[in-house]
């Protein structure tokens, strides 16, 4: 069964359910998947899927801060629930300490030592960790680890 077929089986199942959070949540990003196959003109294979999903998670993380910053936790906490159902369908992210040893690998491996080189070591980590690592921890802890 593909990742789309899931999320369509899911949104019947929150609809039952009554889980508006979910229903509403899965059926934009269902939207934004129909739309890039009428786009590419050809249906999405799961990892595909998995870059809408992952566009989809940040859209709600970046909303759910401007919100906070503009002072309405009402609207932030309704796109961290968002958040929460499109993470499901995600891979397990990397906590901080398995991203360290992570970046500390790859930066022998490249034999960088300077910050200059940054932008190699975060392409090359995004590469081969993608959906697993986020890349915002991921370019804090590299500035870290290179200062």
């Amino acid at each position: 069964m593909s990742l789309r077929a899931d999320l369509e089986a899911d949104v019947r199942g929150a609809m039952r359910a009554g889980d508006t959070t979910a229903r509403d949540t899965l059926r934009m990003v269902l939207a934004a998947v129909k739309q890039t196959e009428i786009d590419l003109d050809r249906e999405l294979n799961d990892d595909e899927v998995r870059k809408i999903l992952a566009t989809a998670k940040k859209t709600r993380q970046d909303a759910a801060e401007q919100f906070e910053a503009a002072g309405r936790p009402e609207l932030a906490a309704i796109e961290r629930a968002q958040q929460e159902v499109v993470v499901r369908y995600l891979p397990r992210q990397l906590d901080e300490a398995a991203t360290r040893a992570v970046l500390a690998a790859l930066l022998e491996e490249l034999g960088v030592a300077s910050k200059q080189d940054t932008g190699r070591v975060m392409k090359e980590l995004m590469t081969r960790h993608r959906g697993e690592i986020d890349g915002r921890a991921a370019q804090q802890i590299l500035g870290e680890l290179l200062s």
